[in-house]
This record gives C-alpha cells, sequence and structure tokens, in this order.
C-alpha cells in the first residue's frame, strides 16, 4: 500500500516529537522539514531527511503537519492548501477555532484539500472525549480540569512578549474547570517585569484566568513537559440523574499532541475537502489498517 507522505514545517518541540510519531507509524514516510533556516545547523536526527526553508522546495507532499505557533497557523495553512496540500494543526484558541474553521473552509473547497485543526489534546481528542460524554447524559454540566502541568500554548504565547527572553507557563487546576496560571519568566537585559507582566496579563491566552507572573534566573531550571487532564460530566440520561463520568490522562505534552497530529493527518487522507475539527471525525479514521479489521477488533 503507498505511504503518506508527510511534510513536518516547524521543528521546535511539537516538530521533534511528530517526526518520532511519524518515524513509528508505518503507513507513512516523511517528505521533508521545513524551518526557518533551511538546513543550516542541521539537527544530527534529521540526517536521513530533506530540510528546506519552504515546502514548495519538497516533493509529492499528500499532508503538511504544522507544528508551528498557534497565531501563525491560518497563515501556513492558507498557503500550503492553496497548493493542493492537506493540512493539520494544533491550534489552541478555543475561542477563535469557529472563525478559523470558517475561513479555511472556502479555501479548502475551492482547492479540493483537507484541512483538520484545533488537533492537539485539547482542544482535540478531550474534545472528543467531552462529546463522548455529553451524548451519554445529555443533560448536565461538564468540567475540564487541566494540569499541573506546562502548557505549550501559553508559554509560545509568553515568550513572544517584548522583553522576555525564555517563559514556561504553568496551569494549575482550582477545581470546576478554573485554573490558575503561573508564569515564570527569563527577562532580557533591561526589560520590566512589570511592563511584561501588563502585557501578558492583556492577552487572550491569560486575560479570563488568574495569572501570576514571577522573575526567574534560569527558565530550564524549572521547565517540566509533563501535564494532565481531568474530564467529569455529571448528568442525566434519559430520565435518570445522578450519571457521573470521568476520564484522567497525565502526559508528556508535546509528545502526545505530535502523535494527534499524525493520527489527524491520516485522518485527513480519508475525508472529503472541506475544514475539520477532531468531533467531526470519525474516530476509527485515525487508526492506520483495514476499517473491517479494526471492527471486529475494538467493537
Amino acid at each position: 500500500m503507498k505511504k503518506i507522505r508527510a511534510a513536518v514545517v516547524g521543528y521546535g518541540n511539537i516538530g521533534k516529537f511528530a517526526v518520532e510519531a511519524l518515524e513509528a507509524a508505518e503507513d507513512f514516510e516523511i517528505a521533508g522539514i521545513v524551518r526557518r533556516h533551511g538546513a543550516e545547523n542541521k539537527p544530527a536526527e534529521l540526517a536521513d531527511y530533506e530540510v528546506v526553508k519552504d515546502i514548495t522546495e519538497l516533493k509529492d507532499v499528500d499532508v503538511a503537519i504544522l507544528a508551528t505557533p498557534t497565531r501563525s497557523c491560518e497563515e501556513y495553512a492558507t498557503k500550503i492548501l492553496a497548493l493542493g496540500i492537506n493540512t493539520v494543526d494544533s491550534f489552541d484558541i478555543h475561542t477563535s477555532i469557529r472563525e478559523y474553521r470558517s475561513n479555511l473552509m472556502k479555501i479548502c473547497k475551492e482547492h479540493g484539500t483537507v484541512a483538520v485543526i484545533a488537533a492537539g489534546w485539547d482542544p482535540g481528542s478531550d474534545s472528543v472525549v467531552r462529546t463522548l460524554m455529553q451524548s451519554l447524559a445529555p443533560k448536565g454540566l461538564s468540567y475540564t480540569n487541566f494540569g499541573p502541568g506546562m502548557s505549550m500554548g501559553h508559554s509560545v504565547c509568553v515568550r513572544s512578549k517584548e522583553g522576555v527572553k525564555n517563559a514556561l507557563s504553568m496551569t494549575i487546576p482550582k477545581g470546576e474547570g478554573i485554573h490558575r496560571r503561573m508564569v515564570y519568566v527569563e527577562l532580557e537585559e533591561g526589560a520590566s517585569l512589570e511592563e511584561v507582566t501588563k502585557a501578558i496579563k492583556a492577552d487572550p491566552y491569560f486575560a479570563s484566568d488568574e495569572t501570576y507572573v514571577m522573575q526567574v534566573d534560569s527558565v530550564d531550571a524549572v521547565q517540566d513537559m509533563g501535564h494532565g487532564v481531568n474530564l467529569v460530566r455529571k448528568g442525566v440520561s434519559g430520565k435518570t440523574q445522578n450519571q457521573r463520568m470521568e476520564f484522567n490522562m497525565s502526559i508528556n505534552n508535546p509528545a502526545l499532541t505530535g502523535q494527534v497530529l499524525v493520527n489527524v493527518a491520516r485522518a485527513s487522507m480519508r475525508q472529503q475537502p472541506g475544514c475539520y475539527t477532531m468531533v467531526e471525525i470519525p474516530v476509527i479514521d485515525l487508526l492506520p489498517g483495514d476499517r473491517e479489521e479494526l471492527i471486529s477488533h475494538l467493537v
């Protein structure tokens, strides 16, 4: 069977783990890696792969895994989808997903391509679990409690602020879906902690949460990529109350995100042209192998 040729765009934490997930997937081959500096200072682990500055330098790419900051996803996806290449990303600003989906839907329909957006673990795989829980207890309340652990999206957001040399944003659960953000910043020489704090708290990533910003000498000294989630649904099935279900996960954040991106890259090859979130994709399409065999094994 012909393997799916995937390109990885961006080679930070998520990009590195996406490459590892592709290497472990028998139905994929790596078409190449797109980095801002191309093959300059090429990492040793990419010695066997073509490393370029632009995806147009690669041949026969079926799908591009966008391992880029959330706020640049739309720019990359718009360009790549127009080339006739599917895209997948882990866009994580929940309040902007519908608008982003609408924007890419038009491009996908025009060029006959597929985009799967917001496909990390939250939004993403957690969204699928929340959907299932709500179907089982249609009337009720769901709570998503993150952490304690590192939020990659929030950390990238802080690192983009003027005066910030490096940053770590930790998510601390307070219960019932309420969180505290503990932000550790390593500042550039002459930067003001007060001004950096104002910029962080004003950003949509942090505006809705209790946020504390602390200066540290070294972010690497406090860095931990572990994270987790506790999903709880309490509600009513039919007319029967007090139905309670719970889902727990403790993970390496970028490793799971990389795996989810490879899963939806596979699923993108099985969808009609359009833009999708994970809750719109049959979960069986995330898995490799023959559908009939999977059904006999899983059902």
